[in-house]
């Protein structure tokens, strides 16, 4: 597994999956624009939340085997919050500038995971 790590708080992924999903949440909360859409938003913040989640449950297991197998669920959540993104600005939910910035966020999240996987 992570031999820096002692808890999986101390990941930068899970760090950035966190900031990740607070961001999600602020963007697509009630009573913001894109937070209208009950099913859009439901999807972007859960799979927001899936990817930090995932990075931890993968963590406590404590086997690099199961650890890298929630890695791979994580990143395609983080995927799957990278193509919502592209919905809510299709749909003007969400300015192109901070979707724009939202996914590139996303990806390098990705990328991240990926290293660790």
């Amino acid at each position: 597994m992570n031999d820096f790590a002692k808890q999986f708080e101390d990941l930068r992924i899970w760090q950035d999956a966190r900031i990740q999903a607070v961001s999600l949440y602020r963007d697509f909360g009630i009573g913001m624009p894109s937070g209208s859409d009950f099913g859009c938003r439901d999807q972007i913040q859960r799979s927001g939340v899936s990817v930090m989640n995932n990075i931890a449950e993968g963590f406590e297991r404590h086997r690099a085997a199961e650890f890298a197998h929630l890695l791979t669920i994580a990143k395609g959540s983080c995927g799957e919050v990278r193509s919502m993104l592209y919905l809510a600005e299709d749909l003007q939910s969400l300015a192109p500038e901070v979707a724009h910035s939202r996914r590139e966020r996303a990806r390098q999240l990705s990328k991240g995971i990926e290293s660790l996987a």
